[in-house]
């Protein structure tokens, strides 16, 4: 029964569900997957590689070489003080042409053990707590990626596209099937490294079907509820710029600095630079490595203006650390991160990834 109110929230959120109704549409994509993004505040455009690119962007899938074998990576953390799990799967494996990758991931954002409280009324009016049963709001995203390098006289370029299947469920009322598609591109000049994503570059559609009993059907429409009918949801199309740039501080301590531009295309948002239909959103990171072996991570992301009670207007922001271990060809990432200035809002991220390399002859 702890998540009544939250209970209220969903179900009254779906219920408002239009064609129109498209800003933050599929956002649970955006939360990112791997705890070394989240620890530079999801500025890893630029410089994501091996299986997570899968998601951030499929063009640093071109770092893993045929060598390296088949990569898995896997992640798991606490949103919102445990009320919501957000989990990652994948893994990746060479082609038969030099230079080309596939992988294949699967992200799940979930609120379980919701109550539902359309049956908490008897036909006499009397409440009776013994009919709420429970129910889910699980969004899945499942990805299918491929990426190439092309070796060019300034540098290396890769490329990468991602085709995206998103499903998306709330209890027995509402599910969802949505297709998409992301492309992306790394180009090394020197230390620099320059990369671009569009995401929902095809615009991703979610058709959304509900399904109520006779009796809940009764029960919206006392309460004043419309009862929704078929829908279909877009999600818009978004663009992120990043640069990023490596730093030898010593023969042991490497620095590498990035900086992302997101710009998003639904509308106006609460962002550090806010316009209609255009919102343009800043990250920033920084990892220290010692020896490819220790790296510590910091980054800032979300930046938003919010109203105080005397009506006075602040800048805040999203603060994030985490560290990484590599122990062989595993590589253990945490990050520390908050959602808000409210409490009980940090969150524990922690992700893995494993290199399986093939038996050499």
């Amino acid at each position: 029964m702890k998540y009544s109110i939250l209970s209220l929230i969903i179900v009254s959120s779906f219920l408002s569900l239009k064609v129109e109704a498209q800003k933050y549409s599929n956002e649970f994509l955006s939360i990112g997957v791997g705890a070394r993004a989240q620890a530079m505040g999801n500025a890893v455009v630029a410089t994501t590689s091996g299986i997570y690119a899968g998601v951030w962007n499929p063009a640093g899938l071109a770092t893993l070489k045929k060598e390296d074998g088949v990569q898995l990576g896997a992640m798991h953390a606490a949103w919102f003080g445990g009320v919501g799990n957000f989990d990652y799967l994948s893994f990746s494996l060479p082609t038969t042409q030099k230079g080309n990758r596939l992988a294949f991931s699967m992200v799940r954002f979930g609120i379980d053990q919701i109550p539902n409280t359309l049956s908490l009324y008897e036909s006499d009016g009397s409440i009776n707590f013994d009919n709420v049963r429970e129910f889910s709001a699980v969004d899945y995203g499942f990805f299918g990626s491929y990426a190439k390098q092309l070796d060019k006289d300034k540098g290396p370029i890769r490329i990468g596209a991602s085709i995206k299947v998103i499903r998306r469920s709330i209890g027995p009322f509402a599910n969802s099937f949505g297709f998409g598609a992301d492309i992306g591109i790394q180009m090394l000049r020197g230390k620099w490294t320059l990369a671009a994503l569009a995401k929902d570059v095809t615009t991703t559609f979610n058709a959304w079907s509900f399904s109520f009993t006779d009796e809940e059907k009764d029960v919206l429409a006392l309460t004043n509820n419309e009862i929704p009918i078929k829908s279909v949801e877009i999600t818009k199309p978004q663009l992120i710029l990043g640069a990023a740039r490596s730093f030898k501080l010593s023969d042991n301590i490497n620095l590498l600095s990035e900086v992302d531009l997101t710009f998003t295309t639904d509308g106006k948002r609460n962002t550090l630079l806010s316009a209609d239909p255009i919102s343009m959103d800043p990250s920033l990171g920084l990892e220290f490595s010692y020896k490819d072996f220790l790296s510590l991570r910091t980054g800032v992301n979300q930046f938003q203006r919010e109203l105080n009670f005397d009506q006075k207007e602040t800048l805040t922001f999203r603060p994030n650390l985490g560290l990484g271990l590599k122990l062989g060809k595993l590589l253990v990432d945490y990050a520390y991160t908050d959602l808000g200035s409210n409490q009980n809002t940090f969150s524990h991220v922690v992700s893995l990834r494993l290199g399986i390399k093939p038996r050499e002859h």
